[in-house]
């Protein structure tokens, strides 16, 4: 049963069955063909043209040798895992006059038995055949003139379909929504923004909580053991001018803990009350069972674009720890109940406060990865740090809702970043690996002691889990904005990556002389 196999993903290491791998959101992989040692033997297998220009955001599925993917503009296609080759190809129908923050963009299906979900730039929740890539039913969400849009990845569980929108900067108000995988049918809502008589509608200052953000705009994960679903949200709008919306503004920037029978909350944790930073709390929630002070927790660790590490107790919410790791200026720390102590030093005005990091976070939406052998979270991370400028702004339904804006406090430097190995209990830093430019792609580890990176230069990369050593790269030719994915067919482990707008697939060549960068080296004629 496929509910069943969604539970017990990790024992089908050849498939990619869910987007963070498993519904712990570890992006580890137990595969160890490819590993430290033999990890610059890589060779292409293989590419695939998804025939559209943009950012290629997907997390591919790889389910029993066919890989389902999402591209651009709402596009979707099957594919061969073992060639390459197009078993089918899906365009959805856009309307002309979308409301999109940051690019006609998907980050990939869920499945569930004989049907693929998908969450679109309009705002609905379509069904597809898996062998045909033929609709099945097509649902609306919310309405995209609103500036609703949907861009990530649904996460299939039991029989639900779990998806929230984005459009925070269009002042749509966010929420959580559990759809039946059967029929589409809605069986319940989360509002992310409380209204009149909900808990929680006190911490928004007059009608403020009518045009509140706090989209639900990336993928969470459940621990089926509480039964609990987990789900982080964005930040409250306008993005950078809170002077119109004082309080807290739950639940923005807060970590949800949902009965996914019900839609109940069990417990919040809000990471950044009031923030004006654009510091989304949308990165994906890591689930460990580990040794907390000599107990044995179950914990919930958070690498927050606000650039802390955090430890909470997931059965309850509480607060455990939170570790900087990298340059923060806008708070002067976090207290024993874990809320940053701010005062005013970082608050955005006309004339501009630099503030770190910038609006870009010191991390963001791509995929952290946890490996249970080295006990590392690898986190890619921005240097940038930025200048906030803020202003009181009229509310207009479907119109931009920014409150001013940031730019880099350092226009004449290039921001650049790195992927950390980071000790998730402690926040002590291990190692990084530096880029070139800010990443806009995440980390895959594996049990062959290895860790799977992309940065915007187009390089793929191959890293030592223990020690970040570069064991191989290959230039793509198009920047990186999303994470790998690792299968196995056969005997033959493949690792699957997007860049520009194609498919790139790898395996390792025979053994013999290699040329730097990994591959085959060939003799001159």
């Amino acid at each position: 049963m496929w509910p069943e196999r969604l539970l017990r993903s990790a024992d089908e290491p050849q498939n990619w069955l869910t987007y963070s791998g498993g519904y712990a959101g570890w992006r580890y992989s137990s595969l160890e063909q490819i590993n430290a040692g033999n990890a610059s033997r890589l060779s292409m297998q293989w590419a695939f043209q998804v025939a559209d220009l943009g950012q290629f955001e997907t997390t591919l599925l790889a389910v029993d040798g066919v890989l389902y993917g999402t591209g651009q503009n709402n596009r979707a296609f099957a594919i061969d895992a073992r060639s390459g080759r197009a078993i089918w190809r899906y365009q959805r129908s856009l309307p002309d006059k979308l409301k999109l923050c940051c690019g006609a963009v998907n980050r990939g299906f869920a499945i569930l038995g004989n049907r693929l979900y998908m969450a679109t730039l309009d705002a609905h929740l379509i069904a597809l055949d898996t062998k045909t890539g033929n609709l099945i039913w097509d649902v609306t969400v919310a309405d995209y003139q609103k500036g609703y849009t949907l861009t990530l990845a649904p996460l299939a569980l039991k029989n639900e379909i779990i998806v929230g929108p984005a459009g925070g900067e269009y002042g749509a108000a966010g929420f959580i929504d559990a759809y039946d995988a059967n029929s589409g049918r809605r069986l319940w809502r989360f509002d992310t923004v409380p209204g009149p008589g909900q808990p929680g509608h006190e911490t928004w200052a007059g009608d403020s909580w009518r045009s509140g953000g706090a989209p639900a705009w990336l993928t969470g994960s459940y621990d089926p053991e509480l039964n609990l679903l987990y789900w982080p949200t964005g930040n409250p709008a306008p993005d950078f001018f809170g002077g119109d919306w004082r309080g807290d503004n739950l639940y923005s920037d807060s970590m949800l803990a949902l009965n996914p029978d019900t839609g109940k909350l069990k417990w919040h944790f809000q990471f950044t009350p009031h923030d004006v930073h654009d510091y989304d709390a949308t990165e994906i929630p890591v689930l460990l069972d580990a040794e907390w002070q000599g107990v044995k927790r179950k914990l919930l660790i958070h690498a927050n674009r606000n650039g802390y590490v955090y430890v909470l107790d997931r059965v309850t919410g509480k607060f455990l720890s939170a570790r900087p790791f990298g340059e923060t200026t806008w708070t002067k720390g976090i207290g024993a109940d874990g809320r940053p102590l701010t005062g005013d030093v970082s608050e955005p005005n006309v004339a501009g406060t630099r503030v770190c990091p910038g609006a870009l976070g010191l991390t963001n939406w791509y995929s952290p990865s946890y490996s249970p052998d080295t006990r590392l979270l690898y986190v890619a991370t921005s240097s940038e740090c930025d200048m906030f400028t803020g202003a009181t702004q009229r509310f207009r339904s479907g119109h931009d809702f920014g409150g001013s804006l940031s730019v880099p406090a350092e226009p004449n430097t290039v921001p650049t970043g790195a992927l950390l190995a980071v000790d998730p209990l402690t926040g002590d830093r291990k190692w990084e690996f530096k880029y070139f430019s800010n990443p806009n792609g995440g980390a895959l580890s594996t049990a062959g002691g290895i860790v799977f990176a992309g940065d915007s230069s187009g390089n793929f990369i191959v890293l030592d889990a223990r020690t970040g050593r570069d064991l191989w790269h290959r230039q793509l030719g198009a920047g990186i904005y999303t994470t790998a994915i690792t299968y196995r067919l056969g005997d033959v482990q493949y690792v699957a990556i997007p860049s520009g707008s194609a498919i790139f697939s790898f395996a390792l060549s025979p053994a013999g002389p290699q040329r730097p960068g990994g591959g085959q080296s060939v003799d001159a004629c």
